[in-house]
């Protein structure tokens, strides 16, 4: 199995803005990718998701932005928080009403 390399946004950025500035050169924007992606040591598909997600942010193309994206995986950690939380206070209260029932049958 291939260990996947991080890029930094900058280097991301830069190789999008390349197949972006440099796609008149070559036949078509997958051409550009192929070669743009060997420079920087990427693999096509890699720049491609790259570029596909910056034409999202854009505009340029249908789909969720990256900011979308980031606001939903929030929300999605918010969501499993609030119903651990509500698991803990159901179990809670379900405790102390029976505490209280055990009170009362005592006295």
């Amino acid at each position: 199995m291939r260990k996947s390399i991080k890029f930094s946004p900058e280097v991301r950025e830069r190789a999008v803005r390349m197949v972006f500035e440099h796609r008149g050169e070559y036949e078509s924007q997958w051409a550009a990718v192929v070669s743009i992606a060997s420079k920087i040591g990427s693999t096509p598909q890699t720049l491609l998701n790259w570029v596909r997600q910056h034409e999202r942010d854009t505009g340029q193309r249908e789909g969720v932005t990256t900011t979308q994206e980031q606001r939903m995986k929030e929300l999605e950690r918010e969501n499993r928080e609030l119903r651990k939380a509500n698991e803990i206070l159901k179990l809670a209260s379900a405790f102390f009403a029976q505490a209280e029932l055990d009170r009362r049958l005592k006295s």
